[in-house]
């Protein structure tokens, strides 16, 4: 079924009984539970069901004794994988039923591979009829006797399919895997094994062998070739190696290269061996036609038109786009070869102009794993080239989930870049002219959701200290849109504190203050700072245009006079009313715009919005904005403020009150008035 399509009613029903299994559920005495009222289950809606609890984080000791009822609850597929069951749940739950497969692989408990074994050949049932077990990523043993298990597999007498990937599976193991009379499918990726000469003992029946990643492997380049060439009836080999290394024994050369092996290979995997050459595997692939995948990836090879992949022959590899898009549906669980895959996506599609469609769920999903508070704030990486990277995503593609991610991403990005990084992202107009598109394309539908309030936060940051990106704003006609929206969202008190943080920054760049002096701009934003029941968060930024307008630096005003006096009035009335929220408002990497609004020459209200501010930070965060505050100067401005016979009253109680602050903060042995 399509992503994109809706649900189907046995997976909303199944996702409703996982929510409400516990409501639905009486506890047994042994605390496991048991359905009230259960009706008979078609078998394969029960498999489902209890793939479906482990699936969401709802099956354990207690949730899987609803499977005890046999009569209604028949299990023939049992996929437990990734759920917490300890051994003894997991033999009277699951054992009793007639399995024919199980998927134990990475159960988060002490559940050992050992403690399997033991449920499963207890159970006749079960024993007979298991023709598939996974149990990847497990412990071979516990705390019992490790004879305890030597026995175990060859009793399996009817499994076909074994995985132990990534265990702590030894020869001895192998061994005993190998006398299993009808095992056809073997999975031994990443474990301890050293020789594989104990395969022969299969090699009549042996179908498919995955041995990814064997770092412990011992065997003579030639001897490992040897047991390979003597499995026949093989039509699946992936001897692919997790390290990405140059293939130094040319183990894969040498393979490719020996006549007359291996020709029933449907599927081959020698990905991550570096160094095979496109003539070696052309010839080998030529001489075995009913071949329909090869793994190339991090080899040198499939340049060659046959390897290309556009046909019957799929390919992994990184010589174009089909190749990647395979590698990245056959190693979604093989992290080096993930990497290795975006690494070549990122060459492939860097400079492309068009959406490319055959890409987009891989983009989704990177954007997903970026959207980590951890990895955006923590895990060091080019933030800024990641920015670019996403913005450009961000214009070629209009899928509305990306959009929502990318701008969630971008917003956080952004505001951890450099002051350098944001002025050279600020001068790549297509950003800005993107960001905003998303805003009114958001606000033509008068919603309120996330990709509208991230855009705005990315284009508030993306200004900051930007007369670069400030001008882009004026010249995308996006002062013409805010004003729009800070009618239209005159509720929204989170919107319109992102729309005035913006404008605050556009009031700093002197040059562009006459671009705000509107009559009805100017009134609207005077209206939210003398509205008591607007927060001081949206409050704190109308005030900050207004005093920038209203300085003496830059243009003169240039609208009404008696405007001028009321803008002027209510700066020094309101901000005299306002109280410190508790939470950071605001963060600064400079206290420098704050400083021509300290002039002797401002008035009084100009003077008190920037104190206030210089107030708030200090008290939030004391070592790192008083230290600021003394580095670039700003106490000599305050000390001449202090001192002035023209200082207002008003004015002085702020200083005073700062320079408190820094006294008790940078010189906490020496009294206060040794900084005033």
């Amino acid at each position: 079924m399509d992503e994109e399509s809706p649900s189907s009613l046995t997976d909303i029903s199944l996702a409703w009984l996982c929510r409400h299994v516990e409501v639905l559920c009486v506890e047994q005495e042994d605390g496991s539970l048991q359905l009230r009222h259960c009706p008979l289950f078609p078998q394969e809606l029960a498999d489902q069901l209890l793939h479906r609890m482990a699936h969401e984080g709802v099956l354990n000791d207690r949730t899987v004794g609803i499977f005890q009822n046999l009569e209604l609850l028949r299990l023939r597929r049992a996929h437990v994988q990734s759920s917490h069951l300890s051994a003894e749940a997991f033999r009277l739950a699951l054992c009793p039923h007639k399995l024919q497969e199980l998927n134990a692989s990475h159960i988060h408990s002490d559940l050992t591979i050992s403690d399997i074994l033991h449920s499963i050949t207890s159970s006749k049932a079960c024993r007979q009829g298991l023709q598939t077990l996974l149990m990847n990523g497990l412990h071979l043993y516990g705390e019992a006797d490790e004879e305890s298990l030597q026995a175990s597999f060859n009793s399996l007498r009817g499994l076909k399919k074994l995985s132990l990937a990534w265990t702590d599976l030894e020869d001895r193991g192998l061994e005993d895997i190998c006398t299993m009379p009808m095992l056809e499918s073997l999975d031994i990726s990443g474990t301890n094994i050293t020789d594989l000469t104990p395969l022969l003992n299969c090699e009549s029946r042996l179908r498919s062998l995955t041995t990814h990643g064997l770092q412990k492997l011992e065997m003579p380049t030639s001897s490992l070739i040897l047991v390979l060439s003597k499995l026949r009836l093989l039509r699946h080999l992936d001897i692919s190696n997790d390290k990405l290394v140059m293939d130094g024994d040319n183990l894969v050369q040498q393979l490719l290269e020996r006549p007359g092996i291996l020709l029933h290979l449907v599927s081959l995997d020698v990905s991550g061996w570096r160094g095979v050459s496109d003539a070696t595997v052309q010839a080998f692939v030529e001489a075995r036609p009913g071949m329909r995948f090869i793994g190339l990836l991090a080899t040198g090879a499939g340049g060659s038109e046959l390897l290309c992949g556009d046909g019957h022959l799929k390919v992994a590899g990184e010589s174009n786009l089909t190749q990647l898009c395979e590698a990245l549906r056959r190693y979604s669980d093989r992290e080096s070869f993930i990497r290795e895959v975006l690494t070549h996506l990122y060459s492939h599609t860097n400079n492309m102009e068009g959406p490319q469609p055959n890409i987009l769920k891989l983009q989704k999903n990177c954007l997903l794993t970026l959207c980590s508070d951890h990895i955006l704030q923590v895990v060091p990486f080019d933030r800024y080239e990641a920015a670019k990277l996403i913005m450009m995503l961000l214009c070629n593609h209009g899928d509305q989930t990306v959009q929502r991610m990318a701008v969630a991403v971008v917003s956080i990005l952004v505001s951890k870049l450099s002051t350098e990084e944001i002025s050279e992202l600020g001068a790549e107009a297509f950003i800005m002219k993107q960001l905003l598109s998303i805003v009114q394309q958001k606000a033509s539908l008068g919603v309120v959701d996330s990709t509208l309030k991230f855009a705005l936060s990315a284009l508030w940051n993306l200004t900051d200290e930007t007369p670069t990106a400030c001008r882009h704003f004026i010249q995308c006609q996006g002062l013409e849109l805010y004003m729009e929206l800070l009618e239209s969202y005159y509720s929204e008190f989170s919107i319109q504190q992102k729309l005035l943080g913006l404008l605050n920054n556009v009031a700093e760049v002197e040059e562009l203050r006459m671009e705000l002096m509107d009559e009805d701009l100017v009134e609207h934003i005077l209206s939210l700072l003398i509205n008591p029941e607007v927060e001081v968060d949206v409050r704190y930024f109308a005030g900050g245009i207004l005093a920038h307008l209203t300085s003496v630096r830059g243009p003169a005003w240039g609208l009404d006079a008696e405007l001028h006096c009321t803008v002027q009035e209510k700066l020094h009335s309101s901000i005299l009313s306002w109280s410190s929220p508790e939470h950071a408002m605001v963060s600064y990497r400079t206290l420098q715009p704050f400083y021509p609004l300290l002039h002797i020459s401002q008035c009084s209200g100009v003077q008190l919005w920037a104190l206030w501010a210089i107030q708030f930070v200090c008290t939030q965060n004391a070592p790192q904005y008083c230290s600021m505050l003394q580095t670039e100067g700003g106490t000599d401005l305050l000390r001449v403020l202090s001192t002035h016979p023209d200082t207002h009253s008003d004015v002085k109680c702020l200083v005073e009150n700062i320079l408190k602050i820094l006294g008790r903060n940078l010189h906490p042995a020496s009294p206060v008035e040794d900084f005033q």
